[in-house]
């Protein structure tokens, strides 16, 4: 896996808050910090131990006095407390690994590929924008990178590429502990931004992905897939689901190069039927292990029209260019591509 040193990176961080540049704290390191080498073994591979605490550089930021941001497992908490579902007296806690286990990774090796196939979709596209890419070092952003996802492994096989991954935990795929709603990193200071299903976690994906395009260069790329016809999962942190025009939308201030569903109503129906049996049985294993029975309804999506699909997709992707035009009202009602007509 090839990631960013954090040494490299430090240059980009901004402050959550305010977005000044930040420095050493000279206090120490803040609360979480110091944690044994057992704590850290879910610290980022670019991390490196002993980062020390940082804070604000602006001396009217309310993150300029100590403690400001602490020190996790070797990786730094760049989190605007006062603002997001990340509480300070609970950083040490961001270091547990049983935070990035989740879904088909639980079930044993052989069932696993039954339940959670390769996606191919993904890998399309993130070939195309690996493609797209300037320069000889672009620098790429995984915002909710606590795991790598399905599909976009290429990403930190490129070793041109300048991978940098945040998460609200730590993960040997990460160098630092944010939240998205408030990007700690400069603007215009990364070339692409990678965010997979990610967007239903997050308490406003508006300003998500306000963030994302403010820390975007001029003409940087996204990609981004989400939930569309999807149960819940990670329990109390899932929030949203987009249609096909609502993703859209969302991401109105970029240029489409692509977009549909990334999996359609077989693959749909095979939630429905694996959270069905979970609630039968009252069993999360009982329902996976359904699920991989059930594997052959995601071939169905094969023989859907793509029309019918948009309607019914089980996920839906974007991948775009970073403007500063905005999408109009009357162009996003002209943009539905679905089976039901224009009325």
């Amino acid at each position: 896996m090839v990631l960013a040193e954090l040494d490299d990176i430090r240059p980009l961080f901004a402050c959550p808050r305010c977005r000044s540049g930040l420095e050493a704290d000279p206090a120490g390191a803040g609360a979480g910090a110091g944690l044994g080498a057992g704590a850290g073994a879910g610290a980022g591979a670019g991390a490196g131990a002993g980062a020390g605490a940082l804070r604000c550089a602006a001396p009217d930021c309310a993150y300029h006095a100590s403690p400001a941001f602490p020190d996790v497992a070797g990786a730094p908490v760049l989190v605007d407390f006062e603002h997001s579902v990340v509480r300070r007296e609970a950083v040490a806690a961001l270091a547990s690994p049983a935070h990035v286990h989740r879904g088909a990774d639980a079930l044993p090796t052989p069932l696993r590929r039954i339940a959670k196939p390769p996606n191919r979709i993904a890998a399309i596209n993130i070939d195309l924008l690996l493609r797209a890419l300037p320069g000889p070092a672009p620098t790429l952003l995984v915002v909710g990178g606590a795991t790598v996802g399905n599909g976009v492994e290429a990403v930190y096989r490129d070793t041109r590429v300048r991978v940098i991954g945040f998460d609200i935990v730590t993960s040997p795929a990460t160098q630092f502990v944010a939240d998205a709603h408030r990007i700690p990193l400069r603007t215009s200071s990364v070339d692409a931004v990678l965010v997979q299903a990610v967007l239903e976690h997050v308490l406003d994906p508006a300003q998500v992905v306000a963030e994302i395009h403010r820390v975007l260069r001029d003409d940087g790329l996204v990609y981004a897939e989400t939930p569309f016809m999807q149960q819940v999962h990670a329990g109390a942190h899932d929030f949203t689901r987009f249609t096909a025009s609502g993703h859209r939308y969302l991401f109105r201030r970029f240029e489409e190069i692509g977009a549909g569903p990334v999996s359609g109503p077989g693959t749909q129906v095979l939630w429905s039927v694996d959270h069905l049996v979970r609630g039968l049985t009252r069993s999360a294993l009982a329902g996976r292990a359904t699920r991989a029975a059930f594997f052959w309804l995601r071939g169905l999506d094969h023989l859907v029209p793509p029309d019918f699909a948009q309607d019914d997709a089980s996920a839906v992707y974007f991948l775009g260019r970073r403007r500063e035009r905005e999408m109009t009202e009357a162009e996003i009602i002209a943009y539905y591509r679905g089976a039901q007509g224009s009325s």
